[in-house]
């Protein structure tokens, strides 16, 4: 249909004539589009105008056609005659066409009918055959039994058949079978039946004692004879079934016995030893036979057997479990350890034994084999486990800050304990490969109570700084007794609570600091040891490992920080002790008559003792980093407080001696408040015993390791600097 053309309107319109002829056109949306371009009002008066348009164009049509438009009714006159002429003919083809479909319905059914009564012949006669092809069948087999000096019916259920005839037979059994089936429900079948369970009975026999003899034989062509017998009448089951009761199921009663697996040491690996061996010294024929055995031949290879999976599995597996109920049993997580570990190599190297991984697949496949995997209580062992390790961590956690006993890697025993913790769910003893995941997961669980331990450390730092009280640094050289941090329940029950919660050491602060940075330093050995345990199941990306281990020592960046801020905060106030003594020089000096210093003062040597003993006493435990982040953090709030110290002294000898001065020259006389000793007054003795000592601190700092400048020690040297100037002006 050819779209209607609509007339041409002016390009100042705001919208598109196009819009009114879509199909999805909505009014709506129509004014809504042209309200963010316009006001209403001028898409009002531009609707106006092509409303104009419109019908302007729509006259100009009907002129333009003008003539059809009268001549239209005059075409219709006499259309009702022509229409009721039509309908007396249409009304007798109507009913000539309705007989004519009547008669092919008719014979349409008499033709289905007759086809209907064709295949049902068709299958009766089927039926008839089959039937005839089972009679036909039997009386073969019969006539075949008959001709072997067989001569009545009841003579078969004591003869054997041997050799060829046998595939003969089981040849034309198995055509028997298939026609039987196929003629199921029959009358005449059930007269047949008990013919045929003759037959099958001597067959089934026949091959049982074929198979038994050459097996007991060696005999190879009894064997394939009787094996592709079996396949013939696709008995193979049965002759796996047959296999395992009268060659596998003795011997592994034989050497399946708890007691001797119980009373010599590696009786389960003797015991899973020997049957391994039952494979290549008892089922070498039978795989080579069936082509489960690299030396098999093709040609005389009898396919669709696989006896280790259907005949030896089965029956060592009934045995171990039937045997040996104590095998599964988790109550002693050593022994099942041992017991699953060693159980689990020989389910390894009986898999190695199978011919093809296609046999392998089978075999993980079967009931036995999953029956036998399930038997092992995995998760009670792993709740053992879990237990012993967990447990193991909070009992470390009850005296977490204790020093450990010489010996050991870590210093206090949360971190020792952790680690112990840790190293144990990836040690050979205690992981299994089923459990990986849940190793993993106590892992992480070790690793963040411990994190919340330091959190829980960094919590009491941050309340015992608040403190007015300061501690120091002191050193805890009894390790026979618990920290201060650590009560006992019956101190707990008898102490105030005040009293309960004694104060951290600075000494127990710096071991953690230390223990952390070492338990870090260890995760690449962690992560190798996880890596070779999970590449075990087949676990590839260890960066996730990794990385989660590493998240769990990156959110201790905070409490550390804490941490490291109060062991600073420690030594300086240790300094600080000593080096408040300065406020004591001026009384040293002032009316004394001392001679004039030449060394410095004995507080200043006595003021870094703290920090040299952190460099000696820890020497071997802590980072040089580590160390030097403390002695700065140290040394800078020492040094500023021993400016401000120092800065007070000389302002207050310069207070005096300004005073003394203009005292002097108001009495004119001769009188001086300073002794002279050598000409040096008592407040220039003052001014260099200061410099005495900050240039003693300074070097000091030097010994330490350290630059002056690194701690801003600068501006108290250059402080007593101008005050030796000062000595010399005068």
């Amino acid at each position: 249909m050819e779209k209607m053309q609509l007339p041409q309107s002016p390009s100042t319109l705001c919208f598109d004539k196009d819009e009114f002829m879509k199909d999805s056109f909505d009014v709506d949306q129509f004014v809504s589009e042209c309200r963010k371009r316009v006001q209403l009002e001028t898409l009002r008066d531009d609707l106006e105008i092509y409303y104009r348009l419109l019908k302007t164009a729509m006259v100009e049509l009907i002129n333009k056609d003008y003539a059809d438009f009268v001549n239209l009714s005059t075409n219709l006159v006499g259309m009702d005659r022509a229409l009721s002429q039509l309908s007396v003919p249409l009304g007798l083809l109507r009913e000539e066409v309705l007989g004519l479909k009547t008669s092919v319905n008719y014979s349409i059914r008499a033709v289905d009918e007759r086809l209907a009564k064709q295949d049902d012949l068709r299958k009766k006669k089927m039926c008839v055959l089959r039937m005839i092809r089972v009679i036909h069948s039997v009386e073969k087999i019969e006539k075949i039994l008959l001709s072997h000096n067989c001569k009545t019916h009841t003579e078969l259920n004591s003869t054997l058949l041997t050799g060829q005839i046998l595939e003969r037979i089981a040849t034309e059994f198995n055509q028997l079978q298939f026609h039987a089936v196929q003629s199921k429900g029959m009358p005449l079948l059930d007269k047949v039946r008990p013919r045929i369970a003759g037959i099958t009975a001597m067959l089934q026999r026949s091959l049982e004692g074929l198979l038994l003899e050459g097996l007991q034989t060696s005999n190879v062509d009894i064997i394939r004879h009787c094996l592709r017998t079996y396949a013939t009448i696709d008995k193979t089951k049965d002759a796996e079934a047959l296999v395992g009761q009268i060659l596998v199921k003795p011997y592994i009663d034989e050497v399946i016995v708890e007691q001797y697996a119980q009373s010599h040491p590696n009786g389960f690996q003797v015991m899973y030893n020997k049957l391994l061996e039952f494979v290549p010294h008892h089922c070498r024929l039978l795989r080579e036979v069936t082509g489960g055995a690299i030396s098999s031949g093709k040609a005389d290879m009898v396919p669709g057997y696989d006896f280790l999976v259907n005949s030896v599995w089965p029956e060592i597996a009934r045995g171990l479990e039937e045997k040996l109920p104590s095998l599964f049993n988790p109550g002693n997580p050593d022994i099942f350890h041992q017991k699953y570990t060693v159980s689990m190599d020989f389910l390894r190297n009986f898999e190695r034994q199978c011919g093809s991984q296609a046999s392998v697949k089978r075999l993980r496949a079967h009931p036995s084999y999953h029956s036998f995997n399930n038997r092992w209580n995995l998760p009670v062992y792993f709740q053992i486990r879990f237990k012993e390790i967990a447990g193991r961590l909070e009992s470390a956690l009850v005296s977490p800050l204790q020093d450990v006993s010489d010996g050991h890697s870590f210093c206090l025993q949360a971190s020792s304990g952790l680690w112990t913790c840790l190293t144990t769910c990836w040690s050979d003893q205690i992981f299994l490969p089923l459990l990986a995941h849940r190793f993993w997961k106590l892992t992480l669980q070790l690793l963040s109570r411990y994190c919340i331990f330091i959190k829980e450390v960094a919590s009491r730092v941050t309340s015992e700084c608040n403190m007015p009280e300061s501690k120091g640094f002191t050193q805890n050289t009894n390790k026979d007794t618990a920290p201060a941090c650590v009560v006992s329940e019956e101190q707990a029950a008898t102490s105030p609570p005040e009293t309960q919660s004694s104060t951290l050491s600075t000494h127990q602060l710096i071991l953690l600091v230390a223990d952390v940075d070492k338990i870090i330093d260890q995760i690449p050995k962690l992560t190798d040891m996880i890596e070779s345990k999970l590449s075990l199941i087949g676990f590839k990306n260890m960066a996730v490992i990794t990385g989660a281990l590493e998240d769990h020592f990156t959110s201790l960046s905070a409490p550390l920080l804490v941490i490291n801020d109060r062991i600073a905060l420690d030594l300086g106030e240790s300094c600080l002790v000593y080096l408040k003594s300065t406020l004591e020089v001026p009384r040293l000096y002032r009316r004394t008559n001392k001679e004039v210093p030449t060394k410095p003062s004995s507080y200043v040597e006595n003021a870094l003792k703290p920090l040299f003993l952190l460099q000696n006493e820890y020497e071997n435990i802590l980072k040089q980093t580590t160390k030097e982040k403390w002695l700065k953090g140290a040394l800078t709030e020492c040094t500023h407080k021993y400016y401000e110290t120092v800065s007070d002294v000389l302002s207050s000898v310069k207070k005096m001696e300004d005073s003394l001065k203009r005292l002097k020259q108001a009495r004119k006389t001769a009188f001086s408040s300073n002794s002279n000793n050598g000409g040096v007054s008592d407040d220039n003795k003052i001014r260099l015993q200061l410099a005495l000592d900050v240039e003693h601190f300074a070097n000091q700092i030097q010994q330490l390791g350290l630059h002056p400048e690194d701690v801003n020690c600068s501006a108290l040297i250059e402080l007593v600097q101008a005050a030796k100037e000062h000595i010399g002006m005068d």
